[in-house]
């Protein structure tokens, strides 16, 4: 293939052949040269036409990555502040959990429980197959709702424990106070309580109380916790000691040897009260014990077998 030139006026003409080796060579060169030129050329003329866009570009990656660390710094801020108020609940729920302890162990106690039934020094006995579920991780929203009802729970059981606390100590006072049980630990009964026939007079009439009968000297006990009324002679019943319970109960004990106690003492259940005598309107060595209820006598007999 050939390319004619003609001249202006279309005199003279030259041809140029397509297949020679000088043309392709020239054509290859061209088509190499030129594009190279183009782009260095653009090259040359960007970084010498914008080198202020790229310093804006700088400025402003600069200002992207200080608010990112700014951000970083309070999320971190943040964390920390979260978990040193975890740790702090954390602390209170352990103090509560050990006042919780010792206030179980208190009850076992109190209620005269199995230790080794309620043992709070240990950890409770659970179990279960292994769960072949996929486990989920708890958030951090998760852990703290989930300690904060933790928490109620504790201060729910807190407060019923107390209360049971105190309905145990009221229980085991008022078993305290309570008349209950025989005023002399040896010796049997002489006289009960009833209809009987005087020993003096040999006539009928109402015994008050019951006689217990023992060795002169032996231990006369208060059958209940409560506040000494009365310590000293009193007619008929010759040396007497009488001790007010509360709740309307009053127990009385006559004919003693000797009386160990005064008026206004406090005196516990089981507490020798005086020693076995005969003093007063007595035929030997007794004791004459009353129960009062509200100012009345009452048979003592079932307050001895009371605490059987």
């Amino acid at each position: 293939m050939n390319i004619i030139f003609i001249g202006r006026r279309g005199r003279q003409t030259k041809t140029l052949k397509l297949g020679s080796p000088g043309v392709i060579l020239g054509a290859m060169l061209a088509l190499a040269v030129i594009p190279s030129l183009m782009f260095y050329g653009g090259y040359f003329t960007a970084t010498q036409a914008t080198p202020d866009q790229e310093k804006a570009l700088l400025v402003a990656w600069q200002g992207e990555m200080d608010v990112q660390r700014k951000e970083i710094a309070t999320a971190r801020q943040k964390v920390d502040e979260d978990i040193d108020a975890l740790a702090l609940r954390l602390g209170e729920l352990q103090a509560r959990m050990i006042r919780l302890d010792a206030l179980g162990e208190r009850l076992t106690e109190i209620a005269k429980l199995d230790r080794g039934e309620f043992d709070f020094s240990s950890l409770p006995a659970v179990g279960g197959p292994e769960s072949t579920a996929a486990v989920d991780s708890i958030s951090v929203p998760g852990f703290v709702a989930s300690l904060e009802s933790l928490s109620k729970q504790v201060d729910d059981r807190s407060a019923q424990l107390g209360l049971l606390e105190s309905m145990l100590m009221s229980r085991n006072l008022e078993d305290e106070v309570s008349p209950a049980g025989r005023p002399i630990k040896r010796g049997w009964i002489s006289s009960y309580y009833g209809m009987r026939t005087d020993p003096f007079t040999g006539r009928r009439e109402h015994h008050k109380g019951m006689d217990l009968a023992g060795k002169e000297g032996s231990e006369v006990i208060a059958v209940g916790a409560g506040v000494v009324t009365w310590a000293g002679d009193r007619y008929g019943y010759g040396k007497l000691v009488e001790v007010n319970h509360g709740n309307g109960y009053a127990t009385r004990y006559g004919h003693s040897k000797e009386v160990l106690v005064q008026v206004g003492d406090a005196v516990k259940k089981g507490q020798v009260l005086a020693l076995m005598g005969s003093t007063g309107r007595s035929t030997g060595p007794h004791v004459h014990f009353e129960v009062l209820y509200k100012g009345k006598a009452v048979d003592p007999k079932k307050y001895i077998l009371a605490a059987r």
